[in-house]
């Protein structure tokens, strides 16, 4: 069984000081709950801090992004090489970082491939506009990112990376996507294009998350999907009761509690 995994993006959210009073606040839950991997992905600010403050337990560090060079004249980058230093994981080609900043699939690619290179697991973000989606093109949209992020990474290695399904029309709005339909999509395209560009067996190790307004509400009725092996969780990650009920529906959907 894939170990299901739950990740808190911060995003442009909480100084160290307040991160770690955040994670102070549902550690001793979350540690209760190891069948499920947490991660926590604070701005870069905050890794160092909270990084040290759950050192030894079962939870993770996650950052938020990288760059592909391992050190140079880059101002305002921050390296595979430091990322290691403290975190586990790391976040690349969110829907902000590509809209926002112009992040292309090729420097994706380039960045999931630097990530791997330093024994980091990616969390790599795929999904479609509500535009994309209304013309039907999800499904081609959404296989496109995901061959395109995968260039040159090998079978192991894309085994055990992490892909997350964020519909960008669900990301923060209020608006999940139906459970039935983040099941499809994780399943018929997501875990089929990786079947189709390795095979079965790797496509039945990589772990899909469903990312774009998940809450304590929906949390466990979108988590009991087979082809759904946890969550990319935004605002409410930021609040204590809220991730750690999230995390404990995850467990409880996959039979682990």
């Amino acid at each position: 069984m894939r170990t299901p995994i739950v990740a808190g993006n911060w995003k442009m959210n909480k100084t160290a000081a307040e991160g770690t009073a955040l994670v102070r606040a549902m550690m001793a839950d979350l540690m209760a709950i190891p069948e499920v991997q947490t991660v926590f992905c604070p701005p870069f600010l905050a890794v160092p801090d909270v990084a040290r403050l759950i050192q030894g337990s079962t939870l993770a560090i996650g950052a938020q992004d990288l760059y592909w060079e391992e050190s140079g004249a880059f101002t305002g980058e921050v390296s595979p090489v430091m990322v290691t230093e403290f975190c586990q994981y790391v976040i690349i080609g969110h829907s902000e970082r590509r809209e926002y900043f112009g992040e292309k699939d090729q420097e994706v690619n380039k960045k999931v491939i630097a990530a791997l290179a330093q024994g980091l697991t990616p969390i790599v973000c795929v999904g479609e506009t509500l535009a994309l989606r209304d013309e039907g093109r999800t499904e081609t949209w959404v296989r496109d990112q995901v061959v395109a992020a995968l260039q040159n990474v090998s079978a192991e290695e894309t085994a055990g990376l992490v892909i997350a399904y964020e519909p960008i029309w669900a990301i923060g709005t209020g608006r999940a996507a139906t459970p039935e339909d983040a099941e499809q999509v994780c399943g018929e395209v997501v875990r089929a294009t990786i079947a189709d560009l390795y095979d079965q067996a790797t496509a039945e190790a990589i772990r899909i998350q469903y990312g774009g307004s998940v809450n304590p509400g929906n949390a466990e009725e979108i988590m009991i999907q087979p082809n759904i092996d946890g969550g990319l969780v935004g605002g409410a990650s930021l609040q204590a009761e809220s991730f750690a009920a999230i995390v404990r529906s995850t467990a409880s959907a996959k039979g682990l509690i």
